[in-house]
C-alpha cells in the first residue's frame, strides 16, 4: 500500500481521500458491519478495499478540487454528510423493526427478560432481538445490502465533490423517514396487540366475575403462549413486508434521496 501510494499523484489521492469520506459512514452504519463484535481494523480494511475499488470507476473533474487545505477539509465534511444522510435514512427502517419488537416483548411481558444486543451493545428484549434478526438475515438473503454500494456509486454520477445541497425537500424526506419509524414498529406488532388487548379486556371481565381466580399469576403463561403462536403465525407475513420494505428502501436511497441532495 504505501508504494502504491507513493506512486499515485495528488489528484489520485485527493479523489481517494474524498471517496473514503463518503464511503466510510456508510460502511461503519450498514447492518451488521455496525456491530461492536466486528473490529474497527475489518471496518477500515473493508473502507480502503471499497475506496481502491471505486477510485477508477468514480471520475472527479480536477476543477473540483481545490488547492487550500481548509477548502480540501470543507469538501471532506461533505462527503462526510453525504455518507452519513445516506446510512441514516436505512437505520431508521431497522430502528422501527427493533421499536415492533420492543412492543412486542411488553405486551407478552418479556419486557424484563432482556439480552445484549451485539449490534448496538445495549440490553434489549428477546422477541425484539428475534425480529431484528430476522431481518438482518432477510436483508442478506435478497441481497439489500447491494443498494449499498449502488447508492454509493450513484452517488458519484450524481454529486460531485462536495456538492450537497441541504434544501427543504431533504428535511422533509427525513422526516417522513422518521415518522415512517413508528408506522413500521406499530405495523409488525398489530396482531398481536390487538389479540392482547382483547385478551386483557377478558381477563378483567373474569376478574370481576370470580375474584377468587389469581388473574395475575394466570395471566403470564396465557400471554407469552398466546403471543409465541401469533408470532409464529404471522412469520410468513413478516417475511413479506420485511421483503417490500427492503426494496422500498434501496430504491429510496438511488431514485428519492439522492436527487434531492442535488443542487
Amino acid at each position: 500500500m504505501p508504494a502504491l501510494l507513493a506512486n499515485w499523484s495528488l489528484l489520485q489521492f485527493q479523489s481517494f481521500v474524498l471517496i473514503l469520506m463518503r464511503v466510510s459512514p456508510i460502511l461503519f452504519m450498514m447492518p451488521i458491519l455496525s456491530s461492536r463484535d466486528i473490529p474497527n481494523l475489518l471496518k477500515i480494511g473493508l473502507t480502503l478495499t471499497v475506496g481502491l475499488i471505486l477510485l477508477p470507476v468514480v471520475k472527479i473533474d480536477p476543477q473540483f478540487l481545490p488547492r487550500e487545505p481548509f477548502q480540501f477539509g470543507s469538501l471532506m465534511i461533505a462527503e462526510l454528510m453525504i455518507g452519513f444522510i445516506l446510512s441514516l435514512s436505512v437505520q431508521i427502517i431497522f430502528a422501527g423493526i427493533q421499536l415492533g419488537g420492543e412492543l412486542v416483548s411488553f405486551e407478552m411481558g418479556f419486557s424484563m427478560a432482556s439480552v445484549v444486543d451485539p449490534q448496538s451493545g445495549v440490553s434489549t428484549p428477546v422477541i425484539s432481538q428475534f425480529i431484528y434478526f430476522m431481518a438482518i438475515l432477510i436483508f442478506l438473503a435478497m441481497d439489500a445490502h447491494h443498494w449499498f454500494f449502488r447508492a454509493v456509486y450513484q452517488s458519484f454520477l450524481l454529486l460531485a465533490p462536495g456538492e450537497i445541497h441541504l434544501r427543504a425537500e431533504l428535511y422533509s424526506h427525513l422526516l417522513n423517514l422518521m415518522g415512517n419509524l413508528f408506522v413500521i414498529g406499530v405495523k409488525l406488532a398489530a396482531p398481536v396487540l390487538a389479540v392482547m388487548m382483547f385478551i386483557k379486556i377478558a381477563m378483567g371481565i373474569l376478574a370481576k366475575a370470580a375474584p377468587q381466580i389469581n388473574i395475575l399469576m394466570a395471566s403470564f403463561p396465557l400471554t407469552i403462549g398466546i403471543g409465541l403462536l401469533l408470532l409464529a403465525l404471522s412469520i410468513d407475513l413478516l417475511l413479506a413486508y420485511f421483503e417490500g420494505l427492503f426494496q422500498a428502501t434501496g430504491k429510496g436511497l438511488v431514485f428519492t434521496l439522492l436527487p434531492l441532495m442535488q443542487r
